[in-house]
This record gives C-alpha cells, sequence and structure tokens, in this order.
C-alpha cells in the first residue's frame, strides 16, 4: 500500500532563500536515493508556511530514514521560525482498485 507523507513548517522571514535552497536540495536527495518526486508549496495568503509533499511512497521505513538524514544533514531546523518545527502526517492510500 502506497503512503503520501505531508511535512509542514513555518519558515523565519529572515532565512527564506536559504530555506529554499536547502529544501530543493533535499527534494533532490530524496529523489536520487528512493525515486521519491517531492513538491514544495507555500500557503496562498501566508508565505512563510511551506509544506513538502512526497506521494507513491512504497517503503514508508527507507523514506522516513532517508527523510530524518537529508533534514540533518542540510540544517533545516535552522530556518525554521523561532520556536517552531517540522510537521510530519503521512496518509495510507485505501482508494479501492478498479
Amino acid at each position: 500500500m502506497a503512503s503520501s507523507f505531508y511535512v509542514y513548517y513555518r519558515v523565519a522571514p529572515e532565512a527564506e532563500a536559504t530555506a529554499r535552497r536547502r529544501v530543493l536540495t533535499l527534494l533532490e536527495q530524496i529523489r536520487s536515493q528512493s525515486g521519491v518526486h517531492g513538491r514544495l508549496l507555500r500557503m496562498r495568503g501566508e508565505s512563510q508556511l511551506w509544506m513538502e509533499v512526497y506521494e507513491h511512497v512504497q517503503d514508508d521505513t527507507r523514506f522516513e530514514a532517508i527523510l530524518s538524514a537529508g533534514v540533518r544533514e542540510l540544517a533545516l531546523d535552522e530556518v525554521l521560525q523561532h520556536g517552531g518545527s517540522r510537521r510530519v502526517e503521512c496518509f495510507e492510500d485505501f482508494t479501492p482498485c478498479a
């Protein structure tokens, strides 16, 4: 069963350019290591609220390890708003097969 991961957080305004570079690097690392193509979104009208979306993940455990390692390596906590954190939500696809 495939899963989708949604990671959301608030970026510090003064770190936006650095955050974008680091997250785009993370997306590329994840794609090269897992084959999962992620996307980076930001909330309309609230540009400091960002979301990474990773869909069709087949191996949750491996994916989570790759994601966690990349977040540590790229020091993504450094670009978050003061006191903020990255929130990870995972949803399983349970659409009936045709």
